[in-house]
């Protein structure tokens, strides 16, 4: 019933409208994999980015959603199901204290079963357009299940989201795919935070490649949004507020 939902999400209920108010580019296509699992790891502009991804590759896409979207109740909640499920998304629970290896565990559940998982390594939207310090949780499932990763960059859904209530006006989208990065070098490397961290910032090099975003490699995307939310709340400078947990 899943795979159901999911293509007459793509090719009848949501994505008509997409291509209807979006002018829409793919590039890279050549590098996407006809078959088997992949890791897709990309920029996370905004929701749009869930959409449009999926909208223009020929597989389908597999995301990794919080649970709370997959349980609610009455009418609301059958409809928060199925527009989740209908998109892709695959539910985990992100509220105790092992949420990562539920995490690392349902990814490895998709790419078990031969499918594409898109994370976003970054773990949130971008406050301000930049592109941050990637986590290493991609790294760490693609070396376990032996398959590759595929950089992907999104641009223009921000703006898409933005003007959406303005038909008249079609954002451009594109997607760029880039080619798969090779796992050789790290090959055995298993558990090995250092090899991790090391495939992490190549994939950020390439993804910041395709998009040409400022890359601030030093810094992540969660700690920056405390920066801005302490700007606002304070009326201090940016400069002047601390950015904490760093490693």
């Amino acid at each position: 019933m899943t795979q159901v939902l999911y293509w007459l999400f793509k090719y009848v209920i949501i994505g008509p409208f997409l291509r209807m108010t979006s002018r829409t580019v793919l590039t890279g296509e050549e590098n996407f994999p006809a078959n088997g699992a992949a890791v897709l790891v990309g920029n996370h502009e905004s929701v749009g980015d869930w959409l449009f991804t999926p909208l223009l590759l020929p597989r389908r896409v597999t995301f990794l959603a919080k649970s709370d979207y997959f349980t609610g109740s009455g009418i609301r909640g059958a409809l928060s199901r199925w527009f989740f499920a209908g998109t892709g998304q695959y539910p985990i629970d992100r509220t105790n204290a092992d949420a990562a290896q539920a995490a690392l565990d349902a990814g490895m559940e998709v790419l078990s079963s031969g499918q594409i998982l898109c994370v976003y390594p970054e773990g949130t939207r971008t406050p301000d357009g930049r592109l941050y310090r990637g986590k290493t949780g991609p790294a760490r499932l693609a070396l376990r299940a032996g398959v590759p990763i595929i950089p992907v960059g999104v641009v223009g859904t921000g703006d898409y989201i933005r003007k959406v209530t303005r038909p008249h006006r079609r954002t451009p989208v594109r997607v760029m795919i880039g080619e798969p990065l090779d796992l050789t070098p790290w090959a055995g490397r298993e558990g090995d935070r250092v090899a991790e961290r090391e495939i992490t910032d190549e994939f950020m090099r390439r993804i910041q490649s395709l998009t040409g975003q400022e890359y601030v490699p030093d810094v992540y995307g969660a700690e920056m949004k405390k920066r801005y939310e302490a700007v606002r709340k304070s009326g201090r400078n940016l400069l002047d507020a601390p950015v904490e947990g760093q490693r």
